[in-house]
């Protein structure tokens, strides 16, 4: 258990795209906030082929833009 909390992990998260403004939070990644889940949807996949990047949704609907 401690090694594993030295490694880095092998990802970055590029961008987080949310309908819910309460999730809307300061980090180092690029934060949106979508109208719809129709928008949100779009707007991921847009993002996701302009950075070369992979497509994470959550349980609760959000996306999240990862570069492994």
């Amino acid at each position: 258990m401690g090694r594993e909390s030295t490694i880095k992990p092998q990802y970055e998260i590029l961008a987080y795209v949310t309908i819910n403004n309460n999730r809307v939070l300061a980090s180092s990644c690029l934060t949106l906030f979508a109208e719809d889940m129709e928008a949100s949807k779009e707007m991921t996949v847009d993002i996701a082929k302009a950075m070369k990047a992979d497509v994470v949704q959550l349980n609760n609907g959000d996306y999240m833009v990862i570069r492994v």
